[in-house]
């Protein structure tokens, strides 16, 4: 009994062994070659993938273009006709150009005279009323600030008659200067195409005399004033301006003795016009409202002008 069962027993260990040898290699197999697809995978994974080569479209080709036919002119075996020659007009005799005389020392023309540039100045007269005469005051008249030089210059002038209606008084709002002077600064700072504003200027002893009349180009040359904010009035009206500043100081008694002597002057020299003598006005008096002025200034002695000359 103990020996049957041992060998039972060594044949039932024998076949577990045959079996455990049977499934051994394929379990391993089995393991070996999921081990050997993941490693593949894993690969495939990491290397990146080989783009495929393209291959570019070919080109089609061109059709040819079809040659046109050309159409040859049948030849006609008749001659060619024969251009007629063209007539030419027949030149003219030769002339022989006259000789241009030669000018003599007698026959030479003028020089044609320098172009002047033209002022047009506006006249606020009536110029067919014909020129004004000046007046002559006598042989035993005095002039203590009208030398003859200066009576010359005025009495020079071509004033027509009935046009000058006022004496306007300015001042000059500077405490030195004269006529060159202003001269200067209303052509290149004001840019007045004739200058000096005022027909005559009156000194105050710094740049010229004290009481010194200095007569401008528009007296000369009897065109418009520039010294009253009005067209119409610096047509008609004379401007005379003392050098000085009357808001600062008083003029000299020179400059009004002076002043007195040329509007009295000038009086007589333009004439009456309709039976009256010329206005004498100060610059504030007759300037338009809309450019108010205190010219000739506050210190200036408004009542000795009326007095003199209303």
């Amino acid at each position: 009994m103990p020996v049957l069962f041992r060998s039972k027993k060594i044949l039932f260990l024998c076949a577990l062994a045959l079996l455990s040898s049977q499934q051994g290699p394929a379990q391993v197999s089995d393991e070996d070659d999921k081990r050997r697809k993941f490693l593949k995978s894993r690969e495939e994974s990491v290397q990146p993938a080989r783009p495929k080569p393209t291959t570019a479209p070919k080109a089609k080709p061109k059709p040819k273009p079809h040659p046109t036919p050309v159409h040859k002119k049948p030849q006609s075996h008749a001659p060619a006709p024969t251009p007629e020659p063209t007539k030419t007009a027949p030149a003219p005799p030769f002339v022989a150009p006259k000789p241009t005389p030669t000018p003599t020392s007698a026959q030479k023309p003028a020089p044609a005279p320098e172009e002047t540039p033209l002022v047009i100045e506006k006249s606020g007269f009536d110029p067919k009323e014909g020129l004004q005469a000046p007046r002559f005051f006598g042989w035993f008249s005095r002039w203590k600030f009208l030398p003859k030089s200066v009576r010359e210059e005025i009495d020079r002038a071509p004033v027509q008659k009935n046009r000058w209606r006022y004496l306007v008084v300015h001042n000059s709002g500077t405490r030195q200067g004269n006529a060159k002077a202003f001269d200067y600064y209303h052509t290149n700072v004001r840019k007045m195409p004739n200058g000096l504003a005022y027909q005559f200027v009156i000194g105050n002893g710094t740049s010229s005399g004290d009481g010194e009349i200095e007569v401008g180009s528009r007296w000369r040359r009897q065109i418009n004033g520039g010294h009253v904010h009005s067209d119409y009035l610096n047509n008609i009206a004379i401007g005379i301006c003392l050098v000085g500043d009357f808001n600062q100081d008083k003029p000299t008694q020179k400059q009004l003795d002076a002043l007195d002597e040329l509007l009295r002057y000038l009086r007589q020299r333009v004439g009456k016009i309709e039976g009256k003598w010329s206005i004498v006005k100060a610059h504030r008096e007759i300037n338009p409202p809309r450019w108010p002025t205190d010219c000739p200034g506050n210190d200036f002695p408004y009542t000795w002008l009326h007095n003199r000359f209303d």
